[in-house]
């Protein structure tokens, strides 16, 4: 995986990242279509977890908090637009001698802005057997134009600043996917994009772990997956946090992060 990431490299540094810097950046217009949805409603985690790729909170009780401060990061979000063509892409890993029948994918956005009632409204997901940006990669779930959306709601963590914690205009809401698939043991990719009301946005938080920049090896492309860039803050890889729901041939115990984080709340 590294040489591949090596390989890619050169070219993907060419690539321009789109993300939401810790200074407001306003760049993109309304969504098609207004839905309302209910601001009582609290994500209540996950369940039948196969795979969670990371933590979205760092700061107790309700913080994915940007360290601007003690890390010097300035990313609090990356984008993944429909109107813009912008996607995510994020890889996980099916063990050897295991069959995941996968139910739902669980991915997180904010709007700036927004209040706890959801103003996501569509998501396209995607899965490659292999890294979206090389040619020999092919789909084997999805398309680039069917909404899969088929539940969203706060996930009851906002998105804040190390050197203005508490902020509550940037909810990130959790946002769960229909993606019925059978998989074999591999490496795969999954690419997304959503869609939204608000002006700012949809924007993807990234894994945070408090006091670690590196978290991971996500990708970005702002042109319609032609081209693809490795996604960093300050030199810092980073990883995107989705969750993976259904059942495996091969029961095993493991405890989802994002369950844990109930207990916060």
């Amino acid at each position: 995986m590294r040489a591949l990431l090596a390989a890619v490299l050169v070219f993907a540094l060419l690539v321009p990242v789109m993300a939401e810097m810790s200074h407001e950046n306003i760049w993109f217009s309304p969504g098609p279509g207004y839905q309302q949805h209910d601001p009582d409603v609290v994500w209540v985690g996950a369940r039948d977890v196969l795979w969670d790729n990371g933590p979205i909170m760092n700061f107790a009780p309700d913080q994915s908090m940007l360290q601007n401060t003690t890390l010097g990061m300035g990313m609090y979000g990356y984008g993944h637009q429909f109107e813009y063509q912008n996607w995510l892409a994020d890889d996980f890993t099916i063990p050897v001698g295991d069959t995941w029948d996968i139910e739902t994918m669980t991915f997180f956005a904010y709007q700036t802005g927004s209040t706890l009632a959801s103003t996501i409204t569509a998501y396209r997901v995607l899965i490659y057997d292999g890294p979206p940006f090389e040619p020999t990669s092919t789909i084997v779930f999805g398309d680039m134009v069917t909404d899969v959306l088929s539940g969203t709601a706060w996930s009851g963590v906002y998105r804040t600043l190390e050197s203005a914690p508490g902020g509550t205009n940037r909810p990130i809401m959790a946002n769960i996917c229909d993606v019925l698939v059978t998989l074999g043991p591999g490496t795969y990719y999954v690419i997304w994009q959503a869609d939204g009301t608000l002006t700012s946005g949809p924007w993807a938080p990234p894994i945070v772990i408090w006091n670690q920049g590196n978290t991971g090896d996500a990708w970005q492309s702002v042109d319609d997956t032609v081209t693809w860039a490795y996604i960093d803050d300050d030199g810092y890889g980073q990883g995107l946090p989705f969750i993976i729901e259904g059942a495996h041939t091969t029961p095993v115990e493991s405890a989802s992060w994002t369950s844990v984080k109930a207990l916060y709340r």
